[in-house]
């Protein structure tokens, strides 16, 4: 007998980087993440695409079973784009083993080395949250448009670029004014975002942008909307919304002209368990 958990991925909507000096942020839960099968066993057996079990074993290591841990969801794309898979899998292991999905925030931290559980709290609770000080309060969500910039990237070098960066607190509080009037008008605020991180990248010496992700955000602008990187950006997958479909269609097609990849997502309930 069996059990299947899916845990959602996330897309950072707003307030990345500012989130980890205790700034809101805006995360969006999509179904992108991760499966876990949970079948009957008297040893512990985990298994995973990578052989990477760190983030799972803690919580798992005294309930014995055999874990198999996928993709749910993939992407065909040669590397992998950055939905938060070490957050979410930490989560469904959590619900795997019968464990409060909220300990995955201190679990997935402490093996991380630090962050800010935005990650976490959004495969926990799906749709899309406002997360704040460890807490998550649910708020309308939108649907951007998804973007491939054509490399993955690597995170933890540009959050320690960022926190070595010691005049953060303008910057912090702009992040939160965004955030928190985000939902009057969201593509005027996600372009204010925008601009906002490109400065800190500059001021900071961080390597936020590149020609794909400059090039995304100015094409997207030509169709009356905005675009900037979901996360920390260096790589991975660029965010962008528009304010009618007309002028969304218009973009995308442009994208495929160019051949730019569009990453299909839809907004994700939170972690469950079926079977």
């Amino acid at each position: 007998m069996s059990r299947e958990v899916l845990a959602p991925g996330k897309l950072m909507i707003a307030g990345e980087y500012a989130v980890l000096d205790g700034a809101p942020a805006l995360v969006l839960a999509v179904n992108r993440g991760v499966r876990c099968i949970v079948e009957e066993s008297d040893t512990l057996e985990i298994i995973t695409p990578d052989g990477d079990d760190r983030f799972v074993r803690p919580v798992l290591k005294d309930t014995p079973s055999k874990y198999t841990f996928s993709a749910w969801n993939p992407t065909d794309l040669p590397e992998k784009p950055g939905f938060g898979g070490s957050a979410a899998a930490c989560v469904a292991a959590c619900i795997a083993a019968g464990t409060p999905a909220e300990e995955a925030i201190s679990i997935h931290r402490a093996v991380q080395g630090g962050g800010s559980g935005a990650d976490v709290a959004a495969s926990i609770h799906g749709g899309m949250i406002r997360f704040h000080a460890g807490q998550s309060t649910s708020v309308s969500p939108v649907r951007p448009v998804v973007i491939w910039s054509g490399k993955s990237a690597k995170t933890q070098p540009l959050i320690d670029q960022y926190r070595s960066w010691s005049d953060r607190s303008d910057f912090v509080r702009e992040s939160a004014a965004i955030v928190d009037s985000f939902h009057e008008d969201p593509v005027a605020r996600l372009q204010e975002n925008a601009h906002l991180l490109q400065h800190m990248a500059i001021v900071s010496g961080l390597r936020y942008a590149t020609p794909r992700l400059a090039a995304i955000a100015s094409t997207a602008q030509r169709y009356g909307g905005a675009a900037k990187p979901s996360g920390a950006g260096g790589g991975d997958c660029a965010i962008a919304l528009f304010p009618d479909p007309e002028a969304e269609q218009a973009f995308r097609s442009d994208c495929l002209k160019r051949g730019w990849t569009l990453i299909d997502v839809d907004v994700a309930s939170g972690t469950h368990s079926s079977g």
